[in-house]
């Protein structure tokens, strides 16, 4: 399984990675027979099987750590945003980072256990410091939507991009 673009294998990976699961309607429609893997191909649907809506999450996973040259830390970043084409924005600092994004996935524990896999399977291949998971939040959109409108929580991704704290 990997995840990515549909028909677009992630830079930097030779084998199978993780995927989000589809999105689609009820299964009771004309269209909904037939389910299109993101590698573009598609297979029959077994009737009476309901295919699962995934909902978008928004995440943010902060990494702490040893003090590493601020350099190396931002080049790190912007290769796990090059090689992770759906993060929003980085901060960063000597010892520690955030990241911020949106998983496409069936249910929280899913986007969950998406992210809490995020840095390690990137960690050689971006380069990124040894830094451990420090926390994490998943929040659903309606819930991420509802916390800017009353002034809660931190504004958008934007700037979109690596930056320092």
């Amino acid at each position: 399984m990997r995840r990515g673009r549909p028909g677009a294998l992630p830079r930097g990976t030779a084998g199978p990675t993780l995927t989000s699961v589809g999105t689609g309607e009820d299964a009771d429609g004309p269209d909904d027979t037939e389910r299109v893997e993101r590698s573009g191909a598609a297979r029959a649907a077994p009737r009476g099987e309901r295919r699962e809506v995934s909902r978008l999450w928004h995440v943010t996973l902060s990494v702490s750590g040893a003090e590493a040259p601020l350099a190396e830390v931002r080049r790190a970043l912007e290769q796990l945003a090059h090689d992770h084409p759906f993060l929003l924005t980085s901060r960063y600092a000597h010892d520690h980072a955030e990241i911020r994004y949106w998983e496409e996935a069936r249910d929280l524990h899913d986007a969950a256990a998406v992210a809490l896999r995020l840095w390690g399977e990137h960690r050689s291949t971006a380069r990124l410091p040894p830094w451990e998971i420090v926390g994490l939040e998943v929040i659903d959109r309606a819930t991420y939507h509802q916390r800017l409108a009353e002034g809660y929580g931190p504004p958008p991704a934007s700037p979109v991009g690596v930056h320092p704290y």
